[in-house]
């Protein structure tokens, strides 16, 4: 079954699509969001594949698809946040029933979607002016179970880089979809693959295949890909670089390079030329994530270090 599902929030209609496919054996239920962020395609394209593929009669369990979780910021191809209130929907989870715009929806996304799974899925990339290493990524919690579970979704993806969260980490983003989940009891998982405001072919069948995998992997679907995933990469942490300044971003590093603390990494300049920040490692590890464009303004992210 598909649809649109309408909801109105503070008098704007949000048209929520989604597939919901009903097995006709008992199993567990799988709640997967796609775009959370708008301007992040090859998850969106993937959702839309496997909502339309897959075929209830071999299905255990149910299956809850969202192609685009935030279909204003779609509608808009906008960069980080939802254009109502310019507020980053995957910061602003469980949500407040009584706040702006994007704290109504995460509210609503939270209790109608995100925790009515068994598991939770929530599917990324890049956005229109980031470019990555494809990685999953999970929260450790309170209760162990959960954490555990969690980590057995990242393996069963498939993706080699797993970046695996202590719940109260330094500097790290509060409020995301994932660690919100969890913390409620929900065993969830964030993936990521492709960027740049395009959806190419490897990036949407990567997203696709790992679905599928932790479907065979929750005893759900037996039409997973029957190659074995690469082996797993265990990352314990990541730091994030951000502008200080206004100006030209010149990074001297590309994503997957590995580099140690200390090494430069690029520059940030004026529109003479001249340097305003530089930029230093402030760790030993891999370029996960690397923004791509060229203006900056202070407070943007630049790149992550996942070590």
């Amino acid at each position: 079954m598909s649809g649109i599902h309408e909801v109105n929030i503070l008098g704007t209609s949000v048209k929520l699509p989604f597939f919901l496919s009903k097995g006709n054996a008992a199993g567990q239920r799988l709640v997967v969001t796609a775009g959370i962020h708008g301007g992040e395609y090859p998850c969106v394209e993937a959702a839309v594949r496997l909502g339309r593929s897959i075929d209830p009669a071999r299905l255990r369990g149910e299956v809850l698809i969202i192609p685009s979780a935030n279909p204003t910021a779609f509608a808009a191809r906008s960069i980080y946040v939802t254009p109502a209130d310019g507020k980053n929907l995957n910061r602003c989870f469980p949500g407040d029933p009584e706040g702006s715009f994007t704290d109504r929806w995460a509210a609503w996304l939270f209790e109608h979607v995100i925790s009515t799974g068994d598991a939770y899925l929530d599917l990324h990339g890049g956005d229109m002016i980031e470019a990555l290493v494809p990685f999953t990524a999970c929260y450790a919690v309170d209760d162990p179970e959960v954490t555990e579970k969690s980590k057995s979704l990242a393996r069963a993806f498939g993706i080699r880089h797993i970046l695996m969260h202590a719940k109260q980490a330094a500097g790290g983003p509060s409020g995301m979809t994932v660690l919100t989940a969890a913390e409620a009891g929900v065993p969830a998982l964030l993936a990521e693959a492709g960027g740049q405001g395009i959806w190419d072919e490897a990036s949407v069948a990567l997203l696709q295949r790992g679905v599928l995998r932790v479907m065979r992997a929750l005893d759900m679907y037996d039409e997973a890909p029957a190659e074995v995933p690469e082996d797993s990469v265990m990352l314990s942490g990541w730091s994030w670089l951000r502008s200080e300044t206004t100006g030209l971003f010149y990074p001297t590093v590309s994503i997957g390079d590995y580099v140690s603390e200390g090494q430069a990494l690029g520059r940030i300049a004026d529109f003479f030329g001249d340097t305003r920040q530089e930029l230093v490692s402030p760790a030993s590890g891999i370029v996960l994530f690397l923004v791509t464009s060229l203006a900056m303004n202070p407070g943007d992210p630049l790149m992550a270090i996942a070590y």
